[in-house]
């Protein structure tokens, strides 16, 4: 898989000015976007902030209390706006691969008391979906081989290490409990060996 550019615009936004890519897999069967502030100062030697940040259009957009992703979203981005260079991947891989209506479907789950883990598996699926291949060949666009990751998700650091990026230093982005997610924190930690330590 290879990463092709398919689009690119000036992107302002409350933290700072980025530029928004547009990219595609050479089969065009997956998208992704990058915001990208200071490509042009990548080197070989830089090590860039960098988060791989999956769609949720529940919290990035609606801003819902029952995860923490658009929170994390914005704290990337003001992490690399203060860093003054970077890369946020946005995957559109909603529900950890799943899609938006398996979500919505492992909501109406959850609600009957299985934890995010057991409603995935309940409908026939892995507890995690997601594909960092895209990501990667972004990555490897802009000529990136070091990254100081945002994450606490240790599957993300296996996929970059495996495929040869260099994971220099993981960046935690925790974001504290709240009544809404205390328990969906405790079972990304538990379940999925997120690095969490507030839960």
């Amino acid at each position: 898989m290879s990463a092709v550019k398919i689009a690119e615009s000036r992107f302002p936004t409350r933290f700072g000015v980025f530029t928004l890519f547009a990219f595609q897999s050479e089969d065009k069967s997956e998208n992704a976007l990058a915001l990208v502030m200071g490509a042009a100062a990548f080197g070989a030697d830089d090590v860039p902030l960098a988060r791989i940040h999956s769609q949720c259009l529940t919290g990035d957009v609606f801003r819902s209390s029952r995860c923490d992703c658009g929170d994390q979203l914005e704290y990337a981005q003001e992490k690399i706006a203060g860093a003054g260079k970077g890369i946020l991947i946005y995957q559109l891989q909603e529900g950890r691969g799943i899609g938006l209506i398996n979500k919505l479907l492992a909501y109406e789950l959850q609600d009957t008391g299985l934890d995010t883990v057991e409603a995935n598996h309940q409908l026939g699926f892995k507890a995690d979906q997601r594909d960092y291949r895209l990501s990667i060949e972004i990555l490897r666009y802009f000529g990136i081989e070091r990254v100081r990751l945002m994450s606490n998700n240790p599957t993300k650091f296996e996929a970059l290490e495996q495929e040869k990026i260099t994971v220099v230093e993981r960046v935690p982005i925790e974001i504290a409990p709240t009544d809404d997610t205390a328990r969906y924190l405790k079972t990304k930690k538990m379940k999925l060996g997120h690095m969490l330590s507030a839960v």
